[in-house]
């Protein structure tokens, strides 16, 4: 073999490396020129708002006039706003109670769905169709059964005796009325969750659970749960925070009324920047709304993370 082969020519280039420096660096200019669009996108649609949201919440910024900086001056003052914090307590019961019903309705779906039965098919997608309609048509529909004198709820629930209700009509029923409609609506959603976990279970438990006897509840209970506990509590986080930005449900329902019984975080933000035009005090009280849906969805993520390393 000739010393040609095995030396070659000093003169010829030799190309950089796949892994040298030089290279690497220059495929990450090119990298960021196909990102650079996304990255303008999210600023323009997500980061800017947020900054000029901060921005207004320390401003009593209205919306013709002069807007002055007051500081923290907005958010001391849902400190003795008495409307703010009852708004507060109805968003905490409406979420917990909307959460609450439809993780157990749906956990308890997904267990019966998961199972084989006749007709499974339509009853599922008849479960689920609920779901897919719109907030504000579901809203009229149900705004029109809670009529005091011709809606079908009364009606029916005449036909088996009972008295007449109020419904949404009343302070003291407003509430757990839209918890009702929030449940029926979206009870599905936790069921389709649940059930795609309890679907990717392995099914060898199950058999040696069978071999010892075990009845139905014991399943549940020892295999079903724990091993599906992180989907239930993926289900939960979403749940908590729909539940949690509910605002076209309770707007057309109710309007926030009778009076403010049902006045809920949404509504008054709504309210107050829209209505009374205070851009200033709803900016802050979407500041505060945001960073109390943060710190629920970290507490119950850090629940699941939890579950996962046991």
């Amino acid at each position: 073999m000739s010393a040609s082969i095995l030396r070659p020519d000093r003169t010829t280039p030799v190309p950089p490396a796949a892994d040298s420096p030089g290279r690497g660096r220059n495929y990450a200019r090119r990298y960021w020129l196909f990102a650079l669009p996304a990255a303008i996108i999210v600023a323009a649609v997500i980061v800017f708002p947020w900054i000029f949201t901060l921005f207004m919440s320390v401003h009593d910024w209205k919306v013709s006039g002069a807007t002055p900086f007051v500081g923290m001056a907005n958010y001391a003052k849902m400190l003795v706003d008495e409307r703010f914090q009852l708004a507060m307590v109805r968003t905490l019961i409406f979420t917990a109670a909307s959460v609450i019903f439809p993780v157990l309705l749906g956990v308890w779906a997904a267990v019966c769905f998961a199972s084989n039965f006749k007709l499974r098919g339509l009853a599922r997608t008849i479960f689920v169709m609920p779901m897919m309609a719109t907030p504000v048509a579901i809203s009229l529909v149900w705004t029109m059964m809670f009529h005091p004198q011709l809606g079908v709820l009364n009606y029916l629930l005449s036909l088996v005796g009972l008295p007449p209700s109020a419904w949404v009509y009343d302070s003291a029923t407003v509430i757990p009325t839209l918890v009702m409609v929030e449940t029926w609506q979206w009870t599905p959603l936790v069921m389709l969750i649940v059930l795609g976990g309890i679907a990717s279970l392995p099914q060898d438990p199950y058999e040696a659970a069978r071999l010892d006897g075990a009845n139905t509840w014991q399943m549940f209970r020892h295999i079903t749960l724990p091993l599906a506990w992180p989907f239930i509590v993926v289900a939960s986080v979403i749940r908590m925070i729909d539940a949690l930005k509910a605002f076209d449900t309770i707007y057309v329902i109710t309007l926030g009324g009778p009076g403010t019984s049902s006045e809920t975080l949404n509504i008054l933000l709504y309210q107050t920047a829209f209505a009374y035009y205070d851009l200033g005090y709803g900016s802050a009280m979407v500041v505060v709304f945001f960073v109390l849906i943060l710190l629920i969805s970290m507490l119950l993520l850090h629940v699941r993370q939890k579950q996962v390393l046991q």
